[in-house]
């Protein structure tokens, strides 16, 4: 289980993060809906998903 957040612009929200030194997954795409998400973790090490609109 993991809490999930949607994204406007999901290479902003990444360059966002990574501008504040957070570690973020590589993009992946959902086979499904064929959206772009990626993974990273919250300061406990669990994990947070940020799924493009």
């Amino acid at each position: 289980m993991h809490l999930a957040f949607e994204a406007e612009d999901i290479n902003r929200a990444i360059e966002d993060l990574e501008k504040e030194n957070i570690p973020v997954e590589p993009i992946r795409v959902d086979e499904l809906t064929g959206k772009r998400f990626t993974f990273l973790c919250d300061p406990d090490d669990l994990p947070l998903e940020i799924y493009g609109k």
